[in-house]
């Protein structure tokens, strides 16, 4: 059996499912972060779906052009965005918007990388993706600031606009002949074939997403386990603050997992703490493979991708936070309800 074929194919069935089941709950609690994660998974869904078709039945430009737009685009940033919703009463507004400034500065290293290869973008392209990003981060750290409830939806608003604008401009690019890239060993689609002024843009979508993923599901970890805290945040000053507090939260989990390990061990950690870690490492390992890709390693991307959302699933399905009741056609499945996450 292709790798190519089996495992995209199995990465698709796995994230459609996964989709309607957060629809489903959507359905019933209207909690707005399970609506947004259904669309990222369905995000992921259409993305690993393009693979397997290429895969099987051979690519073509428009199907490279759905693959890159909705997997290099949309999958991290929409279920980032579903965890900046789910943590919106919290102070994770702060982290949210540095990151975002963040992605957008990653357009530097994607310029750099592009002019190794002879066809850099223009700069004034690269200024105004780092200037969105800049707006945009500020803004929600703002509003994280003035109204915690209100950052979530400036960030949504930001990632909507830039969504629409994506769209148009990655349908309607010229592409590199033949119109899709693909690595001449594995066969793996690879982003070449396109132009340097839309591979920039990534960043914004893909840093901060998938650092809003990992890291809002470990601060949801470090929130509900027993803790040692090793690091203390007495620092007032604005941005300097928070950042200090991520550095906090990271040191003071890792000191704390020995105490949840034997937690586990006593039956009495909460089970939001396993569910949360799954979630990270399963938004960490296809941010891994895909950067990997980026670099021309490119064996490993789609065994990644279907090791994030089987583990991404596995931590949802063990979190009494996120479902307390699941859904699917006949099937319905009761558990205890949770409290979500505050700070």
């Amino acid at each position: 059996m292709d790798p190519n074929v089996v495992l995209p194919f199995l990465s698709s069935s796995v994230s459609f499912v996964f989709a309607a089941l957060v629809f489903g709950q959507w359905r019933t609690r209207r909690r707005t972060f399970q609506l947004v994660w259904a669309v990222g998974l369905l995000w992921y869904g259409i993305s690993a779906g393009t693979e397997w078709w290429g895969g099987a039945f051979g690519w073509s430009e428009p199907l490279y052009r759905v693959w890159y737009l909705i997997g290099a685009l949309f999958v991290a940033a929409y279920l980032g965005m579903g965890t900046i919703y789910l943590l919106g009463r919290t102070r994770f507004g702060y982290f949210a918007g540095v990151t975002i400034v963040t992605g957008g500065l990653f357009a530097l290293l994607s310029q750099a990388r592009l002019q190794t290869e002879g066809r850099p973008a223009d700069p004034r392209d690269v200024g105004l993706v780092i200037a969105f990003a800049a707006v945009t981060g500020l803004a929600v750290i703002v509003a994280t600031r003035a109204r915690r409830g209100l950052a979530p939806h400036v960030a949504m608003g930001a990632l909507v606009l830039a969504s629409i604008v994506m769209t148009y401009v990655v349908l309607t690019a010229q592409l590199a002949a033949p119109g899709y890239a693909l690595d001449p060993i594995t066969h793996v689609p690879v982003g070449t074939a396109v132009p340097g002024h839309i591979r920039i843009t990534s960043g914004p979508f893909n840093i901060a997403g998938a650092f809003c993923l990992v890291f809002g599901a470990l601060f949801s970890a470090y929130v509900y386990m027993p803790k040692r805290k090793i690091m203390r945040r007495h620092i007032r000053v604005p941005i300097i603050a928070q950042a200090y507090g991520a550095v906090a939260v990271l040191v003071n989990l890792l000191a704390s997992l020995p105490g949840a390990a034997v937690a586990l061990a006593r039956g009495e950690l909460d089970s939001r703490v396993p569910a949360t870690l799954l979630i990270a490492l399963g938004g960490f390992i296809p941010g891994a493979t895909s950067g990997l890709n980026r670099f021309g390693i490119t064996w490993s991307f789609f065994l990644g991708e279907l090791l994030g959302v089987l583990f991404i699933f596995a931590g949802f399905l063990v979190s009494t936070e996120v479902f307390g009741t699941l859904r699917l056609g006949r099937l319905t499945v009761v558990r205890r309800e949770g409290t979500p996450a505050r700070s």
